[in-house]
């Protein structure tokens, strides 16, 4: 019977509030996880970007305007980590808040002799545990332009790692994942990448990846969507552990 109402509330909404057929046609042609999709996924994609649409507020800042294939764009970048996991794994939060460009948090930071300073780092997004995700829309237009980067996916990728507590690395991960492989795959390869980059190798993949486990499995699921021949090529075991968890095969 839930399965049923929940079902029914989806359809309800999907018939109420439709993403106009050319609205949809702009976002898959600027998107490039989305173009590359078969028919019905892309199909199911759109289902989720209205959900996501209705579900979640879009708060541009600073004066950016966004108009509606902005906000269908957005949502079409947000929805391909879900596509096989359903909206429901973006529970718990509500709001994206939207820059027009970089933008630099302050915040108190403490250091070692107790001193307090302000930080000063440019950001083109961030996640916040139950609170908002926020995004450069710049670097949102620029999804894909350098190879393997997508700001949305990668801020995503911190929420559903969140799902379980702190983003470290580990989402939640599905009943037939064994936590001790996962563990295993993403620890060499972090091991490995660290000692490529020592020796000034070139990586395959951004080493902002080697800032935290975190960054790691964040920057690894922008190229597994963005640029998924290269992950595999590069970091096959990665690439299959991606799989298993997104439960899609975009390469």
């Amino acid at each position: 019977m839930f399965n049923k109402i929940r079902n029914w509330r989806i359809r309800r909404i999907v018939a109420r509030h439709p993403i106009a057929e050319s609205l949809w046609r702009d976002a898959l042609q600027r998107c490039g996880p989305a173009r590359r999709l078969g028919a019905s996924d892309q199909a199911t994609l759109r289902v989720l970007a209205t959900l996501f649409l209705e579900s979640k507020s879009l708060e541009p800042t600073k004066g950016l305007q966004l108009d509606d294939a902005d906000r269908v764009l957005l949502a079409a970048h947000a929805c391909i980590p879900i596509l096989k996991l359903g909206l429901d794994w973006y529970d718990g939060w509500h709001s994206v808040i939207v820059y027009p460009d970089v933008f630099v948090p302050r915040r108190p930071k403490v250091d070692a002799a107790g001193v307090v300073h302000q930080t000063n780092t440019v950001m083109a997004g961030e996640a916040w545990g139950r609170g908002p995700v926020i995004v450069s829309w710049a670097d949102v237009l620029n999804a894909g332009k350098k190879p393997g980067h997508n700001v949305v996916i990668h801020e995503m990728a911190h929420k559903l790692d969140m799902l379980n507590g702190d983003a470290n690395g580990f989402p939640p991960l599905h009943r037939r994942m064994d936590r001790r492989v996962w563990t295993q795959v993403f620890s060499s390869a972090w091991d490995r990448l660290q000692d490529e980059q020592r020796n000034g190798a070139d990586l395959p993949i951004d080493p902002y990846a080697l800032e935290s486990p975190a960054e790691f499995f964040a920057v690894a699921s922008e190229q597994f969507f963005e640029a998924p021949a290269t992950l595999r090529q590069h970091l096959p075991d990665v690439y299959r552990q991606l799989e298993q968890f997104y439960r899609q095969h975009p390469f």
